[in-house]
């Protein structure tokens, strides 16, 4: 059963720019690292508008407003959870500094094990 990582970052907008370039470099240490299944990162650009509009299938709306961060998500799958924290060990070692300065607080992670 293989071992998931979702993470939210709120990122400063003014950091926004910097923080993509930085996610293409994660990436690709991520991708390359010995067992890891899969990686993928998100940027929040729509909401539902309401319950409502939900129910009947209406579409997500654009953002619009300017944001007091912005929200990107990691999706992160390997092996297992020895390989998790190896490559989170390795990733912190060389990104660490340039992601705290990008986020705007402590990232959020959910980790446990994928349901087939």
């Amino acid at each position: 059963m293989s071992f998931v990582e979702v993470c939210i970052y709120d990122v400063k907008p003014n950091r926004a720019e910097e923080f993509e370039q930085l996610i293409q470099q994660v990436l690709k240490h991520h991708s390359e690292f010995p067992g890891v299944i899969d990686v993928k990162y998100m940027k929040r650009t729509h909401r539902p508008q309401d319950f409502a509009s939900v129910n009947k299938g209406k579409p997500a709306i654009r953002l619009t407003r300017p944001p007091k961060s912005i929200t990107y998500v990691l999706y992160w799958e390997l092996d297992n959870e020895k390989t998790h924290g190896k490559a989170t060990q390795s990733g912190l070692k060389h990104f660490y500094k340039i992601f705290a300065r990008c986020l705007t607080g402590v990232p959020k992670m959910i980790l446990g094990e994928r349901i087939e």
